[in-house]
């Protein structure tokens, strides 16, 4: 069995372990009566301390990495009129993305009508978290840190990839005078590019644990009073994936989507398996290199940004639960409700956190915006972890078409690779 395992390449580890488990959590929740074996023990014991301790290793790794990659990104990019190119490119992609995808939301809604003849009775309500919501101009000036040490300490994502970018730009602009100081930023990328892969080799048990819980904790039972409203997620959320990011990747790339695909599966099966944007960051650095042949220098860049202010998935949900909570209330939204969910929703997808859940947060400033009942995202929690997962995937994959386009664009692409077709060890 070592030997099998030595052969296969991680992605192909962490696929057979999200199907395992989600098997394994399907014959708990249907076949296996309720027992201390099977709940304490086995679900909230051991699969809930692996998969939540593998999630813990890789929420410690993304500020370091993500503060030590994006320096080293924009260093490397150097000349800060490419530097602004490649940021006004990348930002203005991620923008249009999740504005077109919050379209096609609110499009599939009003075609499935989810919340027409649902019975309140037959589904769960859980409590609701309301955020707060933020004004346009807000929203910009929480982009600079007050204090970059405390943005640092509390993850604060969009601070700390402003922060980073000026310090790479001034480090590129100083040359040698900071030689020392930039060779230092460089070692340290190194050391938390080996701490993920050491964290990686867990990957497989961890993936296998927290899609296992999951599954034995939900079923399929609880879906279906709301088949409506997941298809209409899953719907626009297959159109934005395979349709939109496909079709700009062969416009704007002139590049393959089928190979893309290939290639990249097995990160958007890792991401729906851990349920979170950031854990993904460097195994999508890594793929995007490794197998498509794309600058880390872009990447590095591209990337990180990309897991804080891109959420098409997130967006995507937003809109079917808009309809489907004005639907289930019986509350008529105008054409000027519908701009407004698109705007709110694209500006709440900036500085989201890339964690499992915060889209159900950021949902709450959506409905407020036109009016409607916080108390409808209860009735979205039931069955919104596994909506999650995919919509994650979507997210990144975004970012990656994304990067594949800027690289292509600016000759940071090795066509060689891309085009190869073998399967590569995406980890030793």
């Amino acid at each position: 069995m070592k030997k099998l395992a030595a052969k296969m390449s991680l992605s192909t580890q962490i696929f057979i372990s999200l199907i395992s488990g989600m098997l394994l959590g399907i014959i708990f929740y249907y076949f296996v009566p309720a027992s201390f074996v099977r709940d304490d023990i086995l679900v909230n014991g051991i699969f809930y301390l692996f998969g939540t301790g593998f999630i813990r290793a890789m929420q410690m790794l993304v500020v370091p990495l993500v503060f030590c990659s994006l320096i080293c990104g924009t260093m490397s990019i150097g000349d800060t009129k490419t530097l602004g190119k490649v940021g006004i490119k990348t930002i203005g992609f991620y923008l249009v993305t999740t504005a077109i995808a919050i379209s096609i939301a609110l499009l599939i809604g009003a075609i499935i009508n989810p919340g027409i003849g649902l019975d309140m009775t037959a589904i769960k309500m859980s409590q609701a978290t309301a955020a707060q919501s933020t004004g346009v101009v807000d929203t910009f000036l929480n982009i600079v840190p007050k204090n970059p040490i405390a943005s640092l300490a509390e993850g604060n994502m969009l601070q700390i990839i402003f922060f980073a970018i000026l310090v790479g730009v001034i480090l590129a602009k100083l040359g040698d005078t900071t030689r020392n100081i930039a060779n230092s930023f460089n070692q340290w990328n190194q050391i938390m590019m080996s701490m993920t892969l050491m964290v990686m080799k867990v990957a497989p048990i961890g993936v296998f644990c927290l899609v296992a819980k999951t599954f034995s904790e939900i079923g399929f039972d609880g879906f279906l009073p709301m088949i409506k409203y997941m298809v209409g997620v899953l719907l626009a959320l297959a159109i934005q994936c395979f349709v939109v990011y496909m079709i700009m990747l062969k416009i704007f790339a002139k590049k393959s989507p089928i190979k893309f695909l290939k290639k990249f599966f097995p990160v958007m099966g890792f991401a729906f398996s851990t349920a979170t944007s950031n854990a993904t960051i460097p195994l999508s650095i890594d793929t995007l290199h490794k197998k498509m042949g794309v600058s880390k220098k872009i990447s590095s860049f591209t990337i990180p940004l990309g897991a804080t202010i891109n959420m098409d998935g997130t967006a995507i949900m937003q809109g079917v639960a808009v309809v489907f909570a004005a639907q289930a209330f019986g509350i008529d939204l105008t054409a000027i409700d519908y701009l407004t969910v698109i705007f709110t929703a694209t500006m709440a997808s900036i500085g989201t956190a890339g964690v499992p859940g915060v889209g159900l947060i950021t949902l709450s400033m959506v409905f407020a915006s036109v009016g409607l009942p916080v108390e409808a995202i209860g009735i979205i929690m039931g069955i919104d972890r596994i909506l999650d997962m995919t919509r994650t995937a979507v997210n990144i994959t975004g970012d990656a078409v994304c990067t594949v386009i800027v690289a292509n664009q600016g000759g940071n692409i090795d066509e060689k690779v891309y085009e190869k077709m073998e399967e590569e060890t995406i980890a030793a």
